[in-house]
């Protein structure tokens, strides 16, 4: 009885994210909504799809530097008194861009929504856009590059993405070169602006201690506000089908190994639950993982080994990295040749799925245990063209996956097998 007093509690102030819809005058806009009442604070996003570093076409680090540039209040505030307003009401409002996507932030406490959502409004409507901004981020952002020079993880990684996208947008680092970030204007960002903040690539994201018809009426007067702009379809970007390395030489005590090839699967893909698996076994998974195993258990090459695939609508492809000691280089290299080439051949034992399932499937809490969590996973359903509980669907999935299936599918992806190199070595 206790228990089922409990769960309705739960029920009454705790509710799944779903997905509803804002209709204004030309707009029908998706917005991810979840009520969560056990604490009163509100956190809600504006997501522009394919407005992140993929439009970056003309010049690298242009989506990264717009998002710091919204990040500096409004025109008529400034950033410094911006920042002193949200600070006064603990308000927080951000911009962010990754991939595929452009992003602004907004938490606040439940009493504040009001007040927030016009800073929120006037930052979309009249951001920061001067001279004097542009040359502080622009300031700000070659000193990371600058100090980004003896990272040599960001390097490396950034020298695989060159290798494995060469001549297109991918194969840029989002933050930008030194060249291109120098001969952003300011009328760069005003038309990044002006082609991504538009209504027709808008998805809201918004959750906590909210009544969503009250919120839905006044989000709806900031979309009405926004300009209506076109939507478009994010360009997929095919990983190059020849194995190349690269080696770049710094004055470093470890060589730096990062390691990719092509991943034939789409993102939507009904076999995508089979590549989560597989990777996890492989190197994902952390200690016990077939390249931990073998290279630092077995070897003792290196401190970790990791790998993974990256699948998203732009792009889909394997990679991985570890760090070892300079004259273990080569050793290293044929190490991760050879586990790959043998995981693909023979695939995984009965003993690696079952010990895989189980921690999927145990930890499975952990991965929806807060809002923001269960927010991003149905707004991702949604983002791929997935009926809303897929993710659930993918455990069951999971938990009936046959070995024989596994390893069918394992044997299948022979194009893992074509890996490129980009190595910082002394």
């Amino acid at each position: 009885m206790k228990y089922i007093v409990t769960l309705l509690i739960l029920g009454q102030i705790l509710m799944a994210a779903t997905i509803e819809y804002i209709e204004t005058n030309s707009s029908k806009v998706p917005v991810v909504y979840e009520s969560d009442t056990r604490l009163p604070l509100v956190t809600m996003q504006f997501t522009f799809t394919n407005s992140g570093s993929v439009t970056d076409l003309k010049k690298a680090g242009l989506a990264r530097f717009s998002a710091k540039v919204m990040s500096e209040g409004t025109k008529t505030l400034g950033s410094a008194a911006f920042a002193e307003a949200l600070e006064a009401k603990a308000i927080h409002i951000s911009a962010s861009s990754g991939g595929e996507t452009f992003v602004i932030e907004m938490s606040c406490l439940k009493e504040e929504f009001d007040e927030a959502l016009q800073y929120f409004d006037s930052l979309i409507k009249e951001p920061n856009l001067s001279d004097e901004t542009l040359n502080k981020v622009k300031t700000m952002t070659l000193g990371s590059l600058s100090s980004k020079e003896n990272d040599f993880d960001y390097v490396a990684s950034n020298e695989l993405k060159a290798i494995l996208f060469k001549g297109t947008v991918l194969g840029q680092p989002s933050l930008g070169t030194g060249e291109s970030v120098k001969s952003i204007e300011l009328s760069d960002v005003e038309e990044f602006v002006k082609s991504n903040l538009v209504s027709k690539k808008l998805i809201v994201v918004i959750g906590g201690d909210v009544d969503f018809e009250s919120a839905k009426a006044k989000i709806a007067k900031v979309i009405e506000a926004m300009p209506e702009g076109n939507s478009s379809q994010t360009v997929n970007y095919s990983v190059t089908k020849e194995p190349k390395e690269n080696i770049l030489k710094k004055e470093t005590e470890q060589a730096y190994i990062y390691f990719g090839s092509p991943y034939n699967i789409e993102e939507n893909s009904p076999e995508y639950y089979k590549a989560r698996v597989a990777t996890f076994i492989l190197g994902t998974g952390g200690f016990g993982s077939r390249l931990m195993e073998e290279i630092r258990v077995k070897r003792g090459l290196a401190y970790s080994a990791y790998a993974k695939i990256d699948v998203s609508k732009s792009s889909s492809y394997f990679n991985g990295y570890l760090q070892t000691k300079l004259d273990a280089l080569e050793v290293a290299k044929k190490t991760v040749n050879e586990v790959i080439a043998d995981f693909v051949k023979n695939g995984v034992t009965k003993d690696e799925l079952e010990q895989t399932k189980k921690f999927l499937l145990g930890s499975e809490p952990l991965r929806v245990e807060t809002m923001s969590q269960r927010l991003n996973r149905t707004f991702m359903e949604f983002y791929k063209g997935q009926e809303l509980g897929y993710s659930q669907k993918e455990l069951d999935m999971i938990k009936s996956l046959k070995l024989e299936d596994l390893n069918t599918f394992i044997k299948s992806h022979t194009e893992i097998n074509n890996l490129s190199y980009a190595i910082v070595t002394k």
